[in-house]
């Protein structure tokens, strides 16, 4: 059991729990909102509402981010599973909207930790050559979360009402909990960096992983953590990131919040309404690993830049009347291009930072990028509410995947923005020995 994969797997294991909590709310919204939960929310209180655990995962992914980076990895990923799961189960049995929002808003602070922690981890149990492909398989768990959320609301919210959604979402990641505990192991590179050497060295020989020799610095706490994000070979890069995951994010959680009641708009029933909320997510689970691919063989930044500017096109589309099959095609691509290019940009982020710092610097991309996401479901809400047509929640989501693209195409460097790290870091790779 000791070889990439097993890391790999688990890491995808958490992000498939994670996708389903966060996407699960998209799902009840419906019911939510027409009143046969039992409390009735407008559309913007319902965005609101989306968004708590978003601010959760704001805060969340932030700091734990940065505490990954001193504490370990393996740590944090177990606790943050154990956090998010329980919280599940206290938003499942809320009574009142109140403490359900409260519950949604503790949640996130679990959820927000783990992508970073995944991202960190895969990034460093994956063959060199092949990370944006193995992180895009990866995080592909984010859709099939999405998916199996979608699936399980067609049958399970109309048979056992919208709180048996959340109850699910706590059992997957009470039963994720003890795998983890006994099979994940610990980010060598961490160890090597606190001194640990012959536990980064086995490590290393076990799954067969160079490790990254970190350099000396004056400081090792959270403040020295987050200011070597701005030295001067990683400033421009940290900011342009920052806005690349937030437009990513605020398509991703803007669409998987608000697609559904959408298209109930547009005419469709439920269940056909869900299903267009599942060929979004499905497209990202066939196009991400494929581009990520394209994007190890000719690098990130023409590839990102052109999903986001895909999928700008592919959701102005969907405001023309066309058939239904031309529209569930837009929508896989557009998953593809919105929910995978925010992988891809995650593993552009990943890379652009050496070993040493790698969660620091995911962990305030993602935690700054989840204004971007809290933003989502608050302005998907707005635009409903505003009347302005059904034409225009199209026209609002398309406008941030232009500003997604044009950003893209400003990240510094050359093919992979890790090669920026020398200049900070003693890169000379240590092939492991075995004793």
């Amino acid at each position: 059991m000791n070889t990439r994969l097993v890391v790999v797997a688990i890491c995808s294991a958490a992000i498939i729990v994670d996708g389903y909590d966060l996407i699960v709310y998209g799902t009840v919204v419906p019911t939510l909102v027409d009143g046969s939960a039992g409390w009735v929310l407008g559309p913007a209180e319902a965005g609101r509402i989306g968004a708590y655990a978003l601010i959760g995962m704001l805060i969340g992914a932030m700091l734990i981010g940065t505490i990954t980076d001193l504490v370990g990895r393996r740590r944090v990923m177990l606790g943050c599973i154990a956090w998010f799961s329980t919280a599940m189960a206290l938003a499942a049995a809320a009574p009142t909207v109140e403490l359900f929002g409260f519950a949604r808003f503790v949640a996130g602070l679990g959820l927000g930790g783990v992508v970073p922690t995944a991202i960190a981890l895969t990034i460093e149990y994956a063959h060199p050559r092949h990370r944006s492909t193995t992180n895009a398989i990866m995080f592909s768990g984010y859709s099939i979360g999405g998916i199996v959320a979608s699936l399980t609301a067609i049958a399970a919210i109309p048979a056992l009402g919208w709180r048996s959604m959340f109850w699910i979402g706590a059992v997957l990641g009470w039963l994720l909990l003890p795998v983890a505990w006994r099979l994940l192991p610990e980010s060598a590179n961490y160890l090597l960096a606190r001194g640990r050497e012959a536990e980064a060295a086995e490590l290393a020989a076990r799954y067969d992983l160079v490790l990254e020799k970190a350099p000396e610095r004056s400081g090792t706490g959270p403040v020295a953590a987050f200011a070597s994000l701005f030295a001067r070979q990683f400033l421009r890069g940290t900011l342009v990131f920052w806005l690349g995951t937030g437009v990513g994010l605020l398509l991703v959680y803007g669409l998987n919040t608000w697609l559904a009641q959408i298209m109930r708009e547009a005419g469709y029933p439920l269940g056909s309404a869900l299903a267009f909320l599942l060929v979004l997510n499905f497209g990202a689970i066939l196009g991400t690993p494929l581009l990520g691919v394209v994007a190890d063989r000719i690098g990130s930044k023409p590839v990102t830049a052109g999903m986001f500017a895909v999928a700008a096109l592919c959701i102005f589309l969907m405001s023309i009347p066309l058939p239904s099959v031309l529209l569930f095609a837009l929508v896989a691509i557009a998953g593809a291009c919105t929910i995978g290019t925010t992988v891809l940009v995650n593993a552009y982020t990943a890379n652009f930072y050496p070993a040493h710092m790698r969660a620091t610097g995911l962990g305030w991309a993602l935690g700054v990028g989840r204004l971007g996401a809290i933003c989502g479901p608050i302005y998907g809400g707005a635009v409903m509410a505003s009347g302005w047509g059904l034409e225009a929640n199209f026209y609002a989501f398309a406008l941030p995947a232009v500003l997604g693209a044009l950003a893209m195409l400003v990240v510094p460097g050359g093919r992979e923005a890790i090669e920026a790290g020398p200049p900070l870091a003693d890169r000379s790779n240590l092939r492991s020995r075995r004793s």
